[in-house]
């Protein structure tokens, strides 16, 4: 693992020696690089923090292709702080949707009601106070927005860095945290922060991509320790892998002559402050005439009321970061003036679109 334990079991001085000789070359390779393939995207080359740290939180857990839009509708609807404080949380929310990870909207709208004067904070410490704010962003927005001498380490950055250096520290482990946050900051180019951060993630997400990188175009190969020890495809190491869960859902779409409906959930989960349709959740799949015999189910129902069921979808899957849902879709018929569901919202059904619900919901809803 080449001079990099002297980080962590001696002075770290051992391990700059090294690092200084090649940290030049390195920066202005990556920044030579970045110049000509820089991706064009429409928070690059801006210096409103408030811009910055929306299209770091976008992109915390969502690919750029998938965030792209979802960023100039935001920033179109909330283009400041104040817009976005003032802004209720629903409609929050609703432009959020399909996103995922809902809490970084909720966190977002918090944030920004915690600007004093809408006014953006200007110190590292001040944006990394921010609810939902980590050190990486507060890097990302510090540097990028203030040209403050901070690294950004993310994914993209992790990869890089281990591939160049060998590093067989996993990631995700506490040695190998600090160790990358010690060798970030050494590469680090000092006199241009922003450019820098913003070229190496650019190098890890286009050039140092995770499968099957194109080494030989790689203008960083003739020094890259992974490529020359054959083990590029293994770094970098990751002790921990997520464990997933299955859950099974059963959602009830209700035709009540022109009217449906919903409720907000409130549980503290990845889907709180979103809406969506009456809801029985079982450990298993069952089959209809299962669902259909649960006391919960009839437990739905008014007294006396006799709900025509029908159906419409089964077993679709929908795959999260941690778990891995089974959903079916039941459409039921009662009277419009029925006496079911009372502790649900009762809209009419044109007006669904306006609320904003799970992805999942969406693409049981659609034709």
């Amino acid at each position: 693992m080449l001079f990099y334990k002297k980080v962590i079991e001696g002075p770290v001085i051992v391990a700059k020696k090294c690092i200084f000789a090649a940290m030049d070359n390195f920066a202005q390779t990556i920044e030579t690089w970045y110049a000509v393939n820089k991706r064009e995207l429409p928070w690059r080359d801006i210096s409103d923090p408030y811009l910055i740290w929306i299209s770091e939180i976008i992109l915390q857990q969502t690919r750029v292709a998938q965030g792209y839009d979802y960023y100039l509708r935001f920033v179109h609807r909330f283009p400041d702080v104040r817009t976005l404080a003032e802004a209720e949380e629903d409609e929050v929310m609703k432009y959020w949707q399909g996103l995922g990870y809902y809490s970084r909207a909720r966190n977002l709208h918090t944030a920004a009601r915690s600007m004093a004067g809408g006014l953006f904070p200007r110190t590292y410490q001040g944006v990394r106070a921010l609810k939902g704010v980590g050190e990486y962003t507060a890097a990302a927005i510090c540097s990028f927005a203030y040209g403050m001498g901070y690294p950004v380490v993310d994914g993209n950055v992790y990869r890089v860095l281990a591939r160049y250096f060998g590093i067989d520290l996993p990631i995700d482990s506490t040695e190998g945290k600090k160790l990358f946050a010690t060798l970030a900051a050494e590469m680090l180019d000092r006199n241009h922060p922003a450019l820098y951060n913003q070229a190496i993630m650019d190098f890890g997400a286009v050039q140092c991509v995770p499968q099957s990188p194109d080494c030989p175009a790689c203008p960083l190969s003739a020094g890259c320790v992974a490529l020359a020890k054959g083990c590029v495809a293994s770094l970098p190491v990751k002790q921990h892998r997520t464990k997933t869960t299955n859950r099974y859902l059963h959602y009830i779409y209700v035709r009540a002559g022109a009217y449906t409906f919903i409720r907000k959930r409130t549980d503290d989960d990845i889907w709180k402050g979103l809406f969506e349709l009456p809801l029985i959740e079982t450990p298993s799949p069952l089959t209809e005439e299962e669902l259909l015999g649960l006391p919960a189910f009839r437990e739905l129902f008014a007294p006396g009321e006799q709900p025509v069921v029908r159906l419409i979808r089964q077993g679709v899957k929908h795959v999260l970061s941690h778990r891995v849902i089974y959903a079916d879709l039941y459409e039921v018929t009662l009277p419009e003036a029925t006496a079911s569901f009372p502790s649900y919202l009762k809209i009419r059904q044109e007006e669904l679109d306006n609320y904003a619900v799970p992805r999942l919901v969406q693409l049981l809803l659609q034709p």
